[in-house]
């Protein structure tokens, strides 16, 4: 038997709180092109498939971003190394940059689709749209991957708590062997 519950709407905080115990990876989406871009900071992005090569990301129908999206139907997936925390916290809007002043101060290429990538990231992925779930106040949406390029081993950046860490395999490593805790299988 299903039930469903339901959350008061004082709860909103409460859900807030409860989510900010979830790390999640950070990734600056980028929409648009020529002089018409713009972008966000997300923690909701995943990959979907291998075959073919695709992503989910979920975007608030809210944001500044959502319209150019759904016009263009294309957008990167920028996966910023630890030391890109400044572009991270431009594109998450502080300092109240908004559209393609978020872009300043950054090397970004372009590949297929003609959307921005972030040169020097750990991952910077060129999507097509595929399609777009519609739900509450964000839209799920599924991208086919056109083009990858990806950058060297570097410390990443997760959120957590409602701030930023910054996520370094060897550094932490080290840590964790500092203080005795067993090291997990290495990967080849």
């Amino acid at each position: 038997m299903n039930s469903i519950v339901r959350i008061a709407p004082q709860a909103d905080a409460d859900f807030r709180a409860a989510m900010r115990h979830l790390v999640g990876g950070v990734s600056v989406i980028t929409v648009g092109r020529g002089s018409e871009i713009s972008g966000m900071t997300v923690t909701s992005v995943s990959s979907l498939a291998v075959d073919p090569p695709s992503v989910i990301v979920s975007i608030n129908r809210g944001a500044s971003s959502w319209p150019l999206l759904q016009s263009e139907r294309a957008f990167g997936v920028n996966i910023p190394a630890a030391d890109q925390l400044e572009i991270v916290e431009r594109f998450a809007g502080k300092g109240g940059l908004k559209g393609a002043e978020r872009f300043a101060g950054a090397d970004w290429r372009k590949r297929v689709t003609g959307v921005p990538l972030l040169v020097g990231a750990l991952a910077a992925i060129d999507c097509e749209v595929e399609e777009i779930i519609e739900r509450h106040s964000h839209a799920i949406v599924i991208g086919r991957v056109l083009h990858l390029d990806v950058g060297p081993a570097a410390a990443a950046l997760a959120y957590w708590q409602g701030g930023y860490v910054s996520v370094d395999r060897d550094e932490d490593m080290a840590r964790l062997a500092a203080l005795s805790v067993p090291n997990p299988p290495s990967r080849s």
